[in-house]
């Protein structure tokens, strides 16, 4: 499979990534990828599988997004009966991925009382359901990730040793897209292509001086939200600075002339450039 139809860029830590990825792909071992916020997590995950002999599915569970009374049955699975609301077995994400990889993302929010489950699971290779008595054999590879810094969680008693040291065997860092402006300009037209929107020379620039602290993930939301309120063409007059996160902190090195010129105009560009799209539209 070919990783660089979902890993997007040439940039000396991305043709890392792209290395690191091809080695970890052929072991078994487990895999604990860390990064930020937005950096593409699950796409280098979903990389290691495709990259690998397995033939199973590619089975994604977000830790962080379901609530900690559902994920065990979400893991493990249920019996009929089993609690209130179980009205037919169901198997869990173990299952779903048996003969392929389960992927646990943010695996830092798995709460405390369900990580010597996990834990058993990866050491016996097996899985209990909610409900039964006996156990099932499991044939799934993990790769897990998390934007936590998993060693303070452990220190704090917030996450489980032993569980951590089994889940770090190998282990696969993902560059934050400050580390990777090379392939800003790839990445941008990526998503310019994919929201059929263009920006001008002079605001690709200016957008380069941002520092992105959401990664790809703001980048590609920046995108949709210029077209949504400036339209499909970005031209050097639009004012783009209120559509970024947390513009005040997060652009230090656009030049203070510059900022104190936007600065009294971003409130009325706005309403103007919203203005001529609804009288556009009316029109």
């Amino acid at each position: 499979m070919d990783i660089n139809k979902l890993i997007i860029g040439e940039s000396k830590s991305v043709l890392e990534l792209k290395l690191l990825i091809n080695k970890v792909a052929i072991s078994e071992s487990t895999v604990l990828v860390l990064g930020e916020t937005g950096t593409g997590k699950e796409l280098v995950a979903e990389s290691i599988h495709k990259s690998s002999k397995r033939k199973g599915q590619f089975v994604p569970v977000n830790c962080a997004a379901i609530p900690s009374e559902l994920l065990e049955s979400e893991l493990f699975g249920h019996t009929k009966g089993s609690f209130t609301g179980a009205t037919s077995d169901r198997k869990g994400a173990f299952e779903a991925a048996r003969g392929g990889t389960l992927f646990l993302d943010e695996v830092g929010d798995l709460p405390l009382s369900l990580q010597p489950k996990l834990l058993r699971a990866l050491e016996n290779k097996e899985i209990r359901p909610v409900g039964r008595d006996d156990s099932l054999s499991t044939d799934v590879r993990i790769l897990a990730a998390t934007h936590h810094q998993l060693k303070e969680k452990v220190y704090r008693g917030e996450f489980r040793m032993d569980l951590y040291y089994r889940l770090n065997v190998l282990q696969v860092k993902v560059p934050a897209l400050w580390e990777r402006m090379e392939d800003f300009e790839g990445l941008l037209y990526g998503f310019c292509k994919e929201g059929g929107v263009s920006f001008s020379s002079k605001q690709i620039r200016r957008l380069k001086e941002y520092s992105w602290p959401g990664n790809i993930r703001e980048l590609k939301n920046f995108v949709f939200k210029a077209k949504a309120y400036l339209g499909d063409e970005i031209t050097d007059d639009h004012c783009i600075e209120h559509l970024l996160e947390s513009a005040d902190e997060a652009i230090p090195s656009i030049p203070s002339e510059t900022k104190s010129e936007n600065a009294g105009i971003v409130n009325s560009a706005l309403l103007k450039d919203l203005e001529l799209e609804l009288i556009k539209k009316r029109l």
